[in-house]
């Protein structure tokens, strides 16, 4: 019972708001030492992670790129843009967002859109001007981007599930097994279509109203 013990440090280092990359990394100590680990060989499982999963820096190479863009108008282009189309709303264009988020994560595109790709760069922005053309002020902006940052979530989290290959369906499929239960990967990823049409109406009403909410105080 002692190696969960790094479960309790995650948890009480997010409390106290401490670094999350000190505080994962501490857990991860405090759960290699529980398991009764040298410290050769828990600076080894360190290293080996980090070798296995070295695409994940590829980040890095896209952050500069982003960077770039924004410092030369980026988001300003992209205001201008929605902003100039009639009909536009926060709620439409989102709800196009999520529509898109979700098709590409089925796909198994998971890193083809997220947060610091198009939303910080381009969809906040445009969700911004759109808001701020229904409402003449930008009292809602900070609204407005947490609702942009929600949708990629919600769009990813439910799309990415009928991917067969994803590696939430492969876990599923592992434990099933465990537990005696045959199951393909793409029945469970066939019963993900539903659970992500679900998400689509449930969130694709949110940012409706959202848009009612736009309607409203433009209206007072």
């Amino acid at each position: 019972m002692m190696v969960i013990a790094g479960i309790f440090v995650i948890v009480a280092g997010f409390l106290l708001r401490f670094n999350p990359l000190v505080v994962v990394a501490v857990s991860a100590l405090v759960t290699g030492v529980a398991a009764g680990l040298d410290p050769i060989r828990i600076l080894s499982a360190f290293g080996k992670a980090y070798n296995d999963n070295r695409f994940v820096t590829a980040i890095y190479i896209v952050l500069p790129v982003i960077g770039l863009l924004e410092r030369f108008g980026l988001q300003v282009r992209a205001r201008a843009l929605i902003a100039n189309l009639k009909g536009a709303t926060t709620g439409r264009l989102l709800i196009a967002y999520m529509v898109f988020r979700q098709l590409t994560a089925a796909a198994g595109l998971t890193s083809v859109a997220g947060h610091p790709q198009t939303v910080r760069p381009l969809i906040a922005p445009m969700a911004e001007a759109a808001a701020e053309a229904q409402t003449g002020d930008k009292s809602q902006s900070e609204h407005v981007k947490a609702m942009a940052a929600a949708t990629d979530n919600v769009g990813l989290f439910f799309g990415e599930d009928i991917f067969i290959a994803i590696g939430s369906v492969l876990l599923m499929k592992g434990v099933l097994e465990g537990y005696g239960i045959a199951v393909e990967p793409f029945q469970l990823s066939a019963w993900a279509i539903p659970t992500a049409v679900t998400a689509l109406m449930v969130h694709g009403f949110r940012l409706i109203r959202l848009d009612w909410q736009l309607k409203r105080r433009a209206a007072a």
